[in-house]
């Protein structure tokens, strides 16, 4: 176990060099030049030379890759061409919301995607079980911005029950959340129905109907526990995206978060406003997907980590 901890750990070297490598060159492919964006088509071109050379532009991107990778192995992931701020405050101080956003949809779309899915494999082949995946199916295909438009003129405009600006307030997470976790519950429940249904034909989960065991104990400690593999894998995939997609809920309703950061530094091409976030999101998506990895044996027994 923990021999395989540290080689998943060192893992992270090579993915994280390869993540900076393909953000920097795709940085560089996008057209525009930042620094005439940061002072004006009406700069002259020594003024332009003069900043793409304080800012290290001018040099070629073999050294300016270099230098980005330097100065990230010290905690510096640079400074904002536009706003001149160092960009690991920056993401220190944003990244807190979306973590809390994307952990709160998380568990929302966990806790009701695994009951929905258990009662749909009980429940195979009935209304409920076709009612339910119809639901869940619905909540996959709907945009999350579309979402979340619908939950404010529901339940701020017309119903006047939650805000739905900013995080000042408990109450201020509730749409946000249920915006974020909406399209994740329809996942975790499908996969969970899959699961299910495919441990409940197993001889174990008959054997133990025979002997008189209560059939909650059966589905809820026997039959759950063996398809939580794949219901694992899903919510830490969804906690990612759910975590490096929540742009467009922070967008909809005013949250400074980093996924509304990100998007800022992509449209002024601000090269390290996106390479640090984006490698600040990568690395806790690969973090987390470790985690989920190491929770295999802790769900399932049967796994061993040689």
């Amino acid at each position: 176990m923990l021999f395989y901890s540290i080689k998943r750990i060192l893992h992270l070297i090579p993915v994280s060099l390869a993540i900076s490598i393909l953000v920097f060159s795709m940085m560089h492919m996008i057209p525009g030049d930042p620094v005439v964006n940061m002072l004006g088509i009406e700069a002259s071109r020594d003024a332009v030379e003069a900043e793409r050379e304080r800012l290290g532009l001018n040099l070629p991107l073999h050294q300016q890759y270099f230098r980005f990778i330097g100065n990230v192995l010290r905690g510096d992931l640079g400074t904002s061409i536009f706003s001149k701020d160092p960009v690991a405050r920056e993401i220190w101080r944003r990244y807190p919301a979306t973590f809390r956003l994307a952990l709160g949809g998380t568990v929302f779309a966990t806790v009701f995607g695994v009951i929905i899915g258990i009662i749909c494999a009980v429940k195979r082949s009935t209304m409920i079980d076709s009612s339910l995946s119809v639901i869940a199916l619905m909540a996959v295909s709907t945009p999350s911005f579309f979402l979340a438009l619908l939950m404010i003129m529901l339940f701020t405009s017309k119903l006047g029950w939650f805000p739905s600006v900013g995080l000042r307030t408990p109450l201020h997470y509730v749409l946000p959340i249920l915006t974020l976790g909406m399209q994740s519950v329809g996942q975790v429940a499908r996969t969970t129905r899959s699961a299910m249904l495919d441990v409940l034909t197993e001889d174990y989960i008959r054997t133990s109907r025979s002997r008189g065991i209560p059939e909650v104990v059966v589905i809820y400690y026997h039959a759950l526990k063996n398809a939580m593999i794949p219901v694992l894998t899903i919510i830490g995939l969804r906690f990612g995206g759910l975590l490096a997609g929540s742009t467009l809920v922070e967008t909809v309703f005013a949250i400074p978060g980093i996924g509304r950061y990100l998007i800022d530094g992509v449209l002024k091409r601000d090269f390290p406003v996106v390479q640090g976030t984006v490698m600040v999101l990568a690395l806790t998506f690969v973090l987390v997907n470790m985690i989920v990895d190491l929770l295999y044996a802790a769900v399932d027994p049967r796994i061993k980590y040689e």
